[in-house]
């Protein structure tokens, strides 16, 4: 477990807290990347969600010259299948979002109450963390995103992490992670007994107004507003 913890930039809607989300960025970006995106959710003021936007790791990132940059884990090709997926880089990362969920529930949110989301490369760790963390989430949030590790993950899913909720969408037009891959993860899941909420929309990879709006719905039903 990684000992020191992520440096978040914290939102809160309304105090006390009673629903934590955690919400890791895209390759490159930072913790303010989606600040923009609480209020343009329109949640109601109770219960009071705790957003969380962690900044991951500057890391030297291989596809892109070897230059560092903020990640979750390394990248060695654009073609999801041929990466070699960075196994190391992900766990670690995976890790560190474990001691986050732990010390929410030191502040009174409980791991049931919380929401894993994340964006590209930030998405495949909310996934990746989310379905084989042993404790149980409110869901999971994957946007323009895959599943990575599979093989390691799905063999030790059981029921409780079967039925929690994940929303995913991605665009049609994304030419950095192809609709391809998602959908595939989509399909696994599937397969594995895991109910996806899937989304997809006219776009490249990026977030639409659309997007959010359906961000919105699914979030305010998970927090029973």
């Amino acid at each position: 477990m990684t000992e020191k913890l992520l440096d978040c930039v914290e939102m809160t809607t309304s105090t006390p807290a009673e629903y934590t989300v955690i919400w890791l960025h895209g390759l490159g970006a930072s913790g303010h990347d989606f600040e923009p995106v609480v209020p343009a959710l329109e949640l109601l003021h109770r219960p009071g969600v705790r957003f969380l936007f962690p900044h991951a790791p500057v890391r030297p990132i291989t596809i892109n010259g070897g230059a560092a940059m903020r990640g979750w884990y390394d990248i060695m090709s654009m073609d999801i299948g041929d990466r070699g997926q960075d196994q190391a880089g992900i766990t670690e990362s995976a890790d560190a979002v474990d001691a986050l969920i732990a010390h929410e529930a030191g502040r009174g949110v409980p791991s049931n109450r919380i929401i894993l989301a994340g964006f590209s490369q930030g998405g495949a760790i909310a996934l990746y963390a989310g379905l084989r963390n042993a404790e149980p989430l409110a869901g999971i949030l994957a946007l323009s995103t895959y599943f990575p590790l599979q093989d390691e993950v799905l063999p030790t899913l059981d029921e409780s992490r079967k039925t929690l909720p994940v929303f995913m969408a991605h665009g049609q037009q994304d030419t950095v992670i192809n609709i391809a891959y998602a959908e595939q993860s989509r399909d696994v899941m599937k397969a594995n007994g895991i109910d996806v909420e899937w989304h997809d929309y006219a776009i490249e990879h990026s977030v639409s107004a659309d997007e959010v709006a359906d961000i919105s719905t699914w979030l305010k039903r998970q927090f029973g507003m």
